[in-house]
């Protein structure tokens, strides 16, 4: 049997072993994240096929995103129990029998429950990441490191649409379920090659179970609801009473975490300043790159007639420009103040938004290319400095609840997001059934305003 101690492993490699790990992770991440943005452009298709209507099939992406942000804290206790070794290679193998079913699904039934269960893996491959870079990197390369891990995690939804519409095209859209098993069946086989066993661990502890189904009935209640707020008329008295059970969960949740000996969200990290100004620029920086990725296509196939492939290519050279960003950026942050460099992310992303509510239906594509690759930059430069002025002040053993912590932040932030822009945008000025112009524009200030505010705490960082 190989010898996957640290020492073993650079025995075997050398020191390079440790970015074969990170390429490990990179894999998984790419094939998550790609899942949860590649099958939009599949939904007419399958409304087609199955038959259903909007309300039903929202829950594919919705399903999805609620299960990934639940499952994310569990990641913590699993490293604890299980190391990251066995706690990925696991869960990269049944999130490739997932989506293999999901491929095959006769319902809609079917297919929403692979969707989740696809979200629910997702979500506890994410932080693995995180959590593995800082645990086998030295603090000052760890920048570097999150540098060449943030591309799988930024690159992925700029590379979705762009697969998704030449697989249904060329396909159909069973294919886009099928896509990421190849990757992440890869990915069991480098994590057993290349990820190293724990040195030690902690005493084993029960699991918040209780925690868990509090904080994911929280999140699909609160997603749903914002959901049914797009169809407003009618349904207000079931909203308001979703609204209230959803806050009395969120309260409950609390509750339960604050009085559990072995909570699902440790709480006390929240209570470290920079921990909890980082947590919220991560929030911030989910709504950014989810609700950009989601306004960007919609937009362009909406008031400018874009076809989704040209939508997908329109997202192409911001995603080769994040390709150079991120080492960059990454490299700084093990160099530089983490405050300086994401204020100066929120700055140019920003600017970014305020392009496109300005400019609109007015500019021609290659002005369209250049707004998005600024929000690139700005997310480029936030990424990398936020992981590292979170983590690098924590100890090694509040490392796994750190990094999930984080990551369930950004998602948390890119579900509310791309949620409040869908509420604008249905909200805003129409034409028929169809949004204008001005809806988008609105939506485009939004953003602009909510990740302008995010500077507020990430200016009290300090790191």
């Amino acid at each position: 049997m190989s010898d996957n101690s640290v020492e073993g492993l650079t025995a075997r490699y050398g020191e390079r072993w440790r970015w074969l790990a990170v390429a490990t992770v990179v894999l998984g991440t790419m094939a998550t994240v790609l899942s949860a943005t590649v099958v939009n452009v599949a939904l007419h298709d399958i409304m087609m096929e199955f038959g259903i209507r909007q309300g039903q099939v929202h829950w594919l992406a919705t399903g999805f995103i609620a299960a990934m942000t639940t499952t994310m804290l569990a990641s913590a206790w699993l490293l604890d129990r299980f190391g990251v070794r066995l706690t990925l290679g696991v869960a990269m193998a049944v999130f490739t029998v997932i989506s293999l079913l999901g491929g095959f699904a006769e319902s809609p039934e079917q297919l929403i429950a692979a969707r989740i269960g696809q979200g629910a893996m997702a979500g506890l491959m994410q932080p693995m990441g995180m959590y593995l870079v800082f645990r086998i990197f030295p603090a000052d390369r760890r920048g570097q490191a999150m540098g060449i891990y943030g591309m799988g995690v930024i690159l992925a939804p700029a590379l979705g649409p762009v697969l998704g519409g030449f697989l249904v095209d060329q396909f159909n859209w069973r294919y886009v379920m099928f896509a990421p098993a190849p990757v992440t069946l890869l990915g069991v086989w480098m994590a057993w090659r290349f990820l190293p066993l724990p040195r030690a661990r902690p005493e084993p502890y029960p699991f918040d179970l209780p925690g868990l189904l509090l904080l994911g009935a929280t999140i699909a209640l609160t997603l749903d609801t914002m959901t049914r707020m797009q169809a407003w008329p009618g349904q207000e008295p079931r909203i308001v009473v979703q609204w209230g059970l959803a806050l009395g969960l969120l309260l409950v949740f609390v509750f339960r975490e604050r009085t559990a000996k072995h909570p699902l969200v440790n709480l006390v990290l929240l209570r470290q300043p920079v921990f909890l100004f980082a947590t919220l620029g991560a929030m911030a920086l989910g709504l950014a790159l989810f609700g950009s990725t989601y306004l960007i296509p919609l937009f362009v196939q909406t008031t400018l007639g874009f076809s989704a492939t040209e939508a997908g290519l329109l997202m192409l050279p911001a995603g080769v420009v994040l390709g150079i960003v991120f080492p960059l950026s990454g490299r700084l942050a093990d160099k530089r103040s983490a405050r300086s460099l994401v204020l100066f992310g929120i700055g140019v992303f920003a600017l970014s938004a305020v392009l496109f509510a300005l400019t609109g239906q007015y500019a021609g594509f290659g002005w369209l290319v250049l707004w998005a690759v600024l929000g690139r930059i700005g997310i480029g430069f936030m990424l990398p400095a936020l992981s590292t002025g979170a983590l690098n002040p924590l100890p090694k053993e509040q490392l796994g609840a750190g990094s999930s912590t984080i990551n369930f932040a950004r998602q948390l932030g890119g579900a509310l997001g791309v949620n409040v822009v869908a509420l604008t945008i249905e909200f805003g000025e129409h034409q028929g059934s169809v949004p204008t112009a001005a809806a988008f524009e609105a939506a485009w200030w939004l953003v602009a305003v909510f990740v302008a505010l995010a500077a507020v705490p990430v200016w009290k960082m300090r790191v």
